[in-house]
């Protein structure tokens, strides 16, 4: 180890991070021991102190923290205090860049977790901050972290308040992401310089949220039943689901920049649904996973679309992903009747059908013929043959129908 060349070291100790390592290595030669004040990063695994019985954990990382002259990023998995934390971060919060917590070992203990987040608040120099496990019961009691610009939460207890009251201390996010966070009913986030958003609330599935950043780029929202975004001119990527409740209601500006479209869910609202597509008339990839739509708990199929006013309606789209429902709305009768001659598909290159039913048979039949013949760039079709019911009168000869559309187009179509 003594033998090796000054520019090797740091070379090789920018990928020593596990703390357990760190403290293996320190042991091995004296030139590994005077190397320790040059780390830049920490991380301390869940079972770190597991055969560790003389030392306490929060004594072992104070000790390996100090030795560290400008320790930039710190990860903590294994279980520690609130008041370890507080003097880990009294030594290293003024070089402290990233900052990783597993902190949902006292979930119970309400104010031990309060005390956690508020030592946080000593890393004013923070730009990456996440936290696992989270029991905000109220709001953390943080400086405004003005270089924050990534902050991740997973699995968070909370409201719509003391949420409020942390966002407020992170003015500059560019990007953020909760996720399996609970409580929540009317979260509002105002960040303006928030680009990237992800959004995961667990309970019921009928939270209302309020999104006002205008640099917005990408939104996935999951658990939400009212949706509103003001600033949309940016947004190029859209993902709205929700799995435990109905999308009620969408407003959105216009969505000029969208490439990206998914939504997904058991039930939307048709309004919702319709409103959705029309908004996203520049989209490129449509992913549209619906099961049923209605306007109360009663669910019911989606009306019947016009194929050639969606497609005419969506001229650049690129990609299609389209479920059961979706697919049934666009293959009813009176959509194919009188297909203009000058009808085309213009941009679309891929199409992936699930079918989940043999009923109406012929007309899905016509619809995937259609989608070949007007589509003129389009090369490549999957067709997903899911759960479909076996029991039922036609669905060998639907089968046997597809196969023998998939051998005939089998430059562009295949089964799945």
């Amino acid at each position: 180890m003594d033998s090796l060349p000054d520019a090797i070291v740091p070379c090789i100790l920018v990928h020593v991070t596990n703390a357990k390592d760190v403290a293996s290595a320190s042991c091995v030669s004296k030139r590994w021991k005077e190397s320790i004040p040059y780390l830049n990063k920490l991380v301390f695994t869940r079972n770190v102190f597991d055969d560790v019985k003389k030392s306490s954990p929060d004594d072992i990382i104070e000790h390996m923290v100090s030795s560290i002259s400008q320790l930039e990023e710190l990860v903590v998995y294994c279980p520690f205090s609130g008041s370890g934390l507080a003097s880990w971060l009294s030594l290293a919060g003024h070089s402290l860049r990233k900052l990783e917590l597993k902190m949902d070992d006292n979930l119970i203990d309400t104010n031990s977790c309060s005390r956690k987040l508020d030592s946080i608040g000593a890393a004013t120099n923070l730009e990456s901050l996440k936290l696992w496990g989270v029991n905000m019961t109220r709001g953390p009691k943080w400086h405004t972290f003005y270089k924050l610009r990534n902050l991740e939460i997973v699995g968070a207890v909370t409201d719509d308040s003391n949420l409020h009251a942390a966002l407020m201390a992170c003015p500059n996010l560019s990007n953020l992401l909760l996720l399996g966070c609970e409580g929540l009913t009317d979260v509002f986030i105002e960040l303006p310089q928030l680009e990237v958003c992800n959004l995961d609330f667990n309970g019921l599935g009928n939270c209302c949220l309020t999104v006002n950043s205008p640099k917005l780029q990408h939104l996935e929202v999951q658990g939400c039943s009212r949706i509103r975004v003001l600033e949309t001119q940016l947004l190029r990527n859209l993902t709205i689901s929700n799995t435990s409740g109905r999308v009620i209601a969408l407003d959105f500006g216009k969505l000029v920049a969208l490439e990206s479209l998914e939504m997904r869910g058991v039930q939307w609202c048709w309004n919702a649904i319709n409103k959705m597509l029309q908004l996203a008339s520049e989209v490129k990839h449509l992913f549209m996973k619906v099961e049923f739509t209605g306007d109360s708990d009663a669910l019911q199929p989606f009306p019947e679309i016009d194929i050639v006013d969606f497609f005419n309606s969506h001229p650049k789209l690129i990609k299609f992903d389209i479920h059961g429902a979706m697919f049934a709305a666009l293959c009813q009768r009176n959509s194919l009747r009188n297909v203009d001659s000058r009808f085309v598909i213009p941009c679309l290159e891929e199409v992936i059908v699930t079918v989940r039913s043999p009923l109406n048979a012929e007309q899905k039949m016509s619809t995937l013929e259609s989608l070949i013949n007007y589509g003129k760039k389009l090369r490549k079709m999957r067709i997903r043959i899911l759960q479909m019911k076996s029991s039922h009168s036609s669905t060998d000869d639907f089968f046997e129908d597809i196969c023998k559309f998939s051998h005939m187009h089998r430059r562009i179509a295949s089964i799945e």
